[in-house]
Parts: C-alpha cells; sequence; structure tokens
C-alpha cells in the first residue's frame, strides 16, 4: 500500500497538511466539505503530494511538516 503526505492551500491562504492511504477518495472528503478544518475553506487547492511505502514514514514526515521547523522547510521548498 501506498501512504500519500499531501498539502493543500485553501482559499483564505491557509494551508492543511494531511497523510491517507487513498488520495482520490480523501480529495473527495474534502470537496465534500467531510472534513471541518477545510470544510469553509474551499475551494481548495493541491499544492504537493509526496508518496510513501511505509506507513510510519509518511505520518512521521507530516508530523514534522506541523512542526515549527517543519512549517518553515515547507515553505522555503515545497509552496
Amino acid at each position: 500500500m501506498i501512504w500519500t503526505v499531501y498539502i493543500l492551500k485553501c482559499f483564505d491562504g491557509k494551508y492543511y497538511i494531511g497523510c491517507t492511504s487513498d488520495m482520490t477518495k480523501r480529495l473527495l472528503a474534502h470537496n465534500r466539505r467531510r472534513v471541518k478544518y477545510t470544510s469553509t475553506r474551499l475551494p481548495l487547492e493541491l499544492i504537493v503530494s509526496m508518496s510513501f511505502k511505509d506507513k510510519y514514514r509518511a505520518y512521521e514526515f507530516e508530523r514534522y511538516l506541523k512542526s515549527g521547523s517543519g512549517k518553515v522547510f515547507a515553505q522555503r521548498h515545497l509552496y
């Protein structure tokens, strides 16, 4: 199974970082307002998606991107 860490840019300029094993299904959930954080921030733009074979490494990277140094890294290299 492949795990994807992704970054969405919301309409209000904020970013959402997530991890999923089914990107298509997860994007549908976001666009159908089934994800609380993004439900009032539509439309969304997929900025980055990165694939991992290891679930734990994917969640580790997601956690890093949400940390202080991870946010700086993302702003410099991913947005």
